[in-house]
């Protein structure tokens, strides 16, 4: 009988610290993210026409980096976002970039049909693993990171992002 209570309670505690350790690591931060000074990250890929791109190409605007893949359903919800976005906020220095972590094909023909018009880099399904050093913990999609103009994080998100997160985000550095 000792044995059995013991197992009960060895198996909560293990429930128990897996949840909490859970809600650690997928919890948005509560306190605002102090912006890095390391610039933009050294990142190069091929856009969905195979031209290798980097995200230096982008450096004197606010930088959306949004990795994605059309399998996942909260990606697919949030693109329609960024495409409008980038059309009001395009002109006054606001870029989206979009990094397919997965292959060419499924990737150039979403973004044809969904009607993306913003930068897609097409990083195969390892890509996901240069979202890490910014902040992606769990290698998930969707993950975003904004940069502001010198290259600075000014905020990092997990899972879906919406479109007033990135406005109270993004707006006071635009151009009027």
């Amino acid at each position: 009988m000792k044995l059995k209570n013991f197992l009960t309670i060895f198996v909560a505690l293990i429930a128990l610290g897996t949840g909490l350790l859970t809600h650690r690591l997928t919890a948005q931060p509560q306190a605002p993210i102090v912006p890095t000074t390391a610039g933009l990250p050294d990142i190069s890929l091929p856009d969905l026409d195979g031209k290798q791109r980097s995200l230096s190409e982008w450096q004197d605007k606010v930088l959306v980096l949004n990795f994605w893949a059309t399998w996942c359903s909260p990606c697919r919800k949030e693109i329609p976002e960024f495409i409008e976005l980038q059309k009001e906020f395009g002109e006054k220095g606001l870029q989206f970039i979009g990094i397919a972590v997965e292959e060419l094909e499924p990737a150039k023909e979403y973004s044809k049909h969904a009607g993306i018009n913003y930068p897609v880099l097409v990083g195969q399904p390892t890509a996901i693993n240069l979202s890490v050093p910014l902040g992606n913990m769990i290698s998930t999609v969707p993950f975003t990171v904004i940069f502001d103009q010198q290259g600075n994080i000014i905020h990092r998100q997990l899972g879906e992002i919406s479109r007033d997160v990135i406005l109270e985000k993004t707006l006071t550095f635009l151009t009027k």
